[in-house]
């Protein structure tokens, strides 16, 4: 008879209950992993990182099979927060690709067992090389750790699958792990969200983290005009610039107002003469405006709620130094992000 809770076996008969047991049973035990992590973590962890961060060259991350595929994702991870890594496959490594591993360089293998052939063939070269060498394996008095300078342990107390064999749990605490050593690494090089759109231009994630001044129009692009310009002025700067707008300035540079064609529009009915009229009579004195390095999708935001078609960017002491219209923020993109309630 079948014990209560034992995982499926093949040729099982699986209903809806049973599936759900089963994910459920998967999940517990990727999640008693990861959480074991937590009571190892120790001053080996803080030496990797440190190795890491002094590293001149590239950390080259190495591993075979799942371990591989967990080797890439870790350096890409590193790659992408401001570490930069490349992956170095084990056999194509004593066919070559050794040639990419240099003496500033760090090297990063993954092994469940810490007795993989092809990474222990490596080992002799990355260290006549001179290569700082971290290891992540579940097996403490392995060879690989043996011969490496910091070892970090991700041994699993069982794997997901019910034969114990397939990597499930282990390659999931690596992969952890991995995270642990990049997110370390970003917070120890004050990587900035600014660093990371320039590392993710594209996609969704990149138009999330576009700013304002990645949009803008700025220098002699912006439409401005002195507080004394006369009427004809602001009409030739409102059409030659071709913002619907104008900002107004103070004679220190400071933004004094905006008038934009509605202003010039509403004037027009107005029965009193025109001719004498200057810009600080016609500006509103209040115009919406938004900082330098904002994210686009706030302006587009403030665009949207005030129901404007132009925004001012200004720097830290209120000078405008660039200018926004709505078209160009959705052409960026910034739209589909709201509308996405990003």
């Amino acid at each position: 008879m079948k014990k209560k809770n034992a995982p499926l076996n093949a040729g099982d008969r699986v209903s809806e209950p049973s599936i759900l047991f089963e994910a459920k049973r998967v999940l517990q035990i990727e999640s008693n992993a990861v959480a074991g992590l937590l009571e190892r973590l120790n001053d080996s962890f803080i030496r990797a990182v440190e190795l890491i961060y002094a590293c001149r060259g590239r950390v080259i991350v190495s591993g075979i099979g799942k371990s591989g595929i967990v080797g890439q994702k870790i350096a890409a991870t590193l790659t992408s927060t401001g570490t930069s890594a490349i992956f170095l496959h084990p056999a194509e490594a004593v066919h070559g690709d050794l040639g990419m591993v240099l003496k500033d360089d760090l090297v990063i293998c993954i092994s469940k067992s810490g007795n993989t052939d092809e990474l222990s063939r490596l080992l002799p070269v990355f260290k006549k090389i001179g290569v700082p060498i971290i290891t992540l394996t579940g097996n403490m008095r392995s060879a690989l750790a043996a011969k490496s300078d910091v070892v970090l342990d991700v041994s699993v107390d069982e794997e997901a699958c019910p034969n114990d064999l397939a990597p499930t749990a282990s390659t999931t605490a690596a992969m952890a792990l991995g995270d642990a050593l990049a997110v370390a690494l970003l917070k120890k090089r004050n990587f900035s969200t600014a660093d990371f759109a320039r590392l993710h231009p594209g996609g969704t994630l990149g138009r999330m983290l576009l700013t304002v001044d990645d949009i803008m129009f700025s220098g002699d692009h912006v439409p401005i005009v002195s507080l004394r310009a006369n009427l004809r002025e602001v009409i030739l700067e409102i059409t030659h610039k071709r913002f619907g707008g104008t900002c107004v300035i103070n004679p220190d540079g400071t933004l004094a107002g905006i008038i934009t064609d509605g202003d010039l529009r509403r004037l027009w009915q107005q029965p009193e003469s025109q001719q004498k009229l200057q810009a600080q009579d016609i500006m509103s004195r209040s115009p919406k405006t938004i900082l330098s390095g904002s994210l686009a999708r706030e302006a587009m935001r403030m665009m949207e709620n005030h129901n404007i078609l132009q925004l001012v960017v200004i720097d830290n002491g209120n000078k405008p130094i660039g200018m926004l219209h709505i078209h160009d923020l959705l052409e960026a993109g910034a739209g589909h992000l709201l509308r996405n309630g990003q």
